[in-house]
């Protein structure tokens, strides 16, 4: 049965890990940067909206970048107040443009402590060894920045046991690397068998129907529950299976192998 299934996630990979699965999912606007600050940034704000729609988040992340002129690592680091007045007049669903100015402002706080967001990333695997406390340490330092409360939803809390899909998501585009040209390989200090599956609804259905997660809730628990299973097929880049999870969740595979 283990070896039935890992043919089947490593076909699901092969299908799905790939350029041609990039154009609508929203790791293409970072594509769209080539400076690693911008490709952190842009990747860390189209990541943030990324729930719905996959081409309603990728036009709302070109818009929003459009809002810092297409320059997100500049923007953030140098935009004047009257600058940040008019990213009010962004909106995608619940985050909106005072959310915007309030993550600009907590991002230039980490990029003015630390250099850039990878840098603390980087800097706070090495200190801790353990991706968990990275993510908790991570909202805790972003939310020093001045911000509005409202903003705070816009990051999940793994200390409150959410899954924190939108940053399992944003860290596996920069951790991993491989020959697929999918994800960056940016933060070579962190190792890809430290990260964690960003769960989704279609991940989650999918690892559910495979026999990979048993837990119906889809909170941290069962972001440690998949997670754990995917290692058995590779302990070195179980999130590399994230793709063939979320893909075949969209196209409905197990409908179309179940005719």
């Amino acid at each position: 049965m283990t070896e039935v299934l890992k043919d089947t996630l490593d076909y699901l990979h092969d299908k799905y890990n790939c350029q041609a699965f990039i154009e609508d999912d929203p790791i293409s606007i970072p594509h769209s940067f080539s400076r690693r600050e911008d490709i952190e940034i842009s990747g860390f704000l189209a990541s943030t909206i990324a729930w719905g729609n996959r081409k309603a988040i990728v036009r709302s992340a070109r818009r929003m970048m459009e809002f810092l002129d297409n320059s997100p690592a500049d923007f953030v680091r140098g935009a004047s107040e009257r600058e940040l007045e008019h990213l009010r007049g962004y909106v995608h669903r619940t985050f909106n443009g005072d959310d915007l100015v309030s993550f600009v402002r907590c991002l230039r706080s980490v990029m003015t402590k630390y250099g850039s967001i990878g840098e603390f990333f980087e800097e706070s695997y090495r200190m801790n060894g353990d991706m968990r406390a990275v993510l908790s340490e991570f909202r805790r330092e972003f939310f020093e920045g001045k911000h509005t409360l409202h903003s705070q939803k816009h990051v999940s809390s793994i200390d409150k046991g959410a899954a924190c899909k939108r940053l399992n998501m944003f860290v596996r585009w920069m951790v991993r690397s491989d020959a697929r040209g999918v994800d960056f390989g940016l933060w070579e200090s962190i190792p890809a068998s430290a990260l964690y599956l960003p769960l989704d609804v279609h991940s989650g259905n999918m690892g559910r129907a495979l026999g990979l997660l048993t837990r119906r809730s889809s909170d941290w628990k069962a972001v440690e529950e998949i997670t754990t299973a995917l290692r058995i097929f590779d302990a070195n880049d179980p999130v590399k299976y994230d793709f063939a999870l979320f893909g075949a969740g969209i196209d409905g595979y197990l409908k179309v192998t179940e005719r």
